[in-house]
Formats: C-alpha cells, structure tokens, sequence
C-alpha cells in the first residue's frame, strides 16, 4: 500500500471549509458521496465485483468516487490536484473520480466521455468548472432540466430535474484520453448506473462519438436490443432501442459541448437544445 503524504489545505471556495487535495472521503466536501468506510477497488476485478454489487445509485456513486484501478489515471489526477493551475492555484482540488450528478429516477441519462483536469477533477462535480460545462448546463436550464443556468463548484445550489449525467470514464485522463483498457475497466460502474436507472429512463443522450460508443457497448453487454451492425454517431441521430423488460428507449447523439467544437460553430446552443427538447419528448 502506498503511503501519502499530508498536503496543506485550502479553503473550499464555497463553503470556505478547508481541505486537502485529493479530498479524502467523507471529510465534508458538498455532495461527497464517500466516507471513510466506502470500498476501494484496486483492480478491475474488484471494480466489477463492488459495482455489480451496489444497491442503489448512490452507493454506485459513493463506490465510483473512491476507485484506485487504474494507476496512470490515478497518477494524473492527483498530480493535477496537487500542482494545481495558477488560476485555481488558491482552490483544494477534488482529486478523485467523478460520481454521476442527478436524480436517482431520470427519465434522461446523460453520458460524457471523462472529466475535466480542472473542470470535475477540481470541483468534484461532473461537467462543473470548465467552459464545456458552462455550455451544458446553461442549455439545461433552458430547457428546463435545471434550476440554474451555472454550474461553478460542488454546493453552489444547483440542482438537476429529470435527468442524471454520468460519464464513460470517471477519472481525469491525460491529454483526455482514456487507454482502452481504463475505458474496459470504468465500464463495470457505467453498466451498473445504466441497469439502476433503467426503470425510470426513456432516452439516453450521448455526448460525442466516444461517449456513443461506451453507451451502445455498455447496453449490449447488459442484454438490452441495439442494432447490428451499431449506427453510426452524428449529431441529432435518433436510435431505438429495447430494454431486457421489453420497453422501448431512444438512444440520442449530440456533439460534445468540448470548446473545439462551441467555438468553432459546429455545436450551436439551439442544436444543443434540440437535442435535450427531442430527448424531452421521448
């Protein structure tokens, strides 16, 4: 077991309470879903054994936010939590991985590809803190998912109506990009956070053709009827498909809301909202 040393702390930029980076679980950072008891997995092995065995998404989400299993991206995500960016140089990072955010019964199920370095992995909120986020959650406000247009930091108030994000990979990732066996392994949480919301959902909205990908791999891989050969991703593509119990869901794709694509154009907020309307409607 690797020991750590004890980093100094700062104060939440919230709540004011101070904290050291990475927050160790259930030290009273808002919405931590962890404490100090909450299994660790070390290996994909486990990963799957604690995820197929979570009761509830909020024991997904506790279990999720503690995972050590992968070691490159355990690695990145503390260095960036340690070293911090100047701008944030005064904030305590998050750290760890990022639980989904929502309800526990979402008709919409959002799914994203990985946290931000200094977006989620700082803030402890998926999609929180970075320009990507500032995009997603204003159009979720827009229509109606949200009950504020910002998403800044864990305990800014936000709260979320109908729907629940989640992302493919759950640890910040170098360069953004999970090695495919990290994706292998992160699948293990997203399959089960698909299987307990499963009684509620009636559209899935895939963000990015990676996120596409996990999504379609992690239904088929829990019995649910998709197509072969699988569609192809494209922004505003609409595909049916049905659960083990038979009942018809629409599996929704949406360019990612990442700056190269809001700057460039290709993402507009009235395609954005299009897609969450549609999903909406299902």
């Amino acid at each position: 077991m690797t020991v750590r040393s004890v980093p100094s702390t700062l104060r939440h930029p919230i709540t004011g309470v101070p904290f050291a980076s990475p927050v160790p679980p259930g030290s009273g950072w808002p919405g931590d879903p962890a404490d100090a008891s909450t299994p660790v997995a070390r290996s994909e092995r486990q990963v799957a054994t604690l995820a197929a065995s979570a009761t509830d998404l909020h024991q997904i989400d506790a279990r999720s936010s503690v995972c050590e299993a992968c070691p490159r991206l355990v690695s990145w995500r503390e260095e960036v939590a340690t070293t911090k960016r100047r701008a944030f140089a005064d904030q305590p990072y998050w750290g760890r991985p990022a639980p989904g955010f929502g309800e526990e019964q979402p008709r919409l199920l959002i799914v994203g590809l990985a946290p931000a370095a200094h977006g989620a992995n700082r803030t402890g909120r998926i999609f929180t803190g970075d320009r990507s986020g500032d995009w997603l959650f204003a159009a979720l406000h827009r229509t109606g998912y949200a009950n504020q247009p910002t998403s800044v930091h864990a305990g800014d108030g936000l709260q979320l109506s109908g729907v629940r994000i989640v992302a493919a990979v759950r640890c910040a990732p170098p360069d953004n990009k999970p090695l495919p066996t990290e994706r292998s392994t992160c699948a293990h949480w997203l399959r089960r956070e698909i299987t307990l919301a499963t009684p509620s959902v009636t559209a899935v909205l895939a963000l990015g053709g990676i996120a596409w990908q996990a999504t379609f791999a992690a239904l088929a891989a829990l019995g649910w009827a998709v197509p072969r050969p699988r569609p192809a991703f494209g922004h505003g593509v609409q595909v049916p498909v049905v659960t083990p119990d038979q009942r018809r869901v629409a599996v929704i794709g949406s360019y990612h809301v990442s700056q190269q694509n809001t700057f460039t154009g290709r993402l507009t907020e009235a395609m954005l909202d299009d897609v969450l309307i549609t999903a909406r409607s299902t």
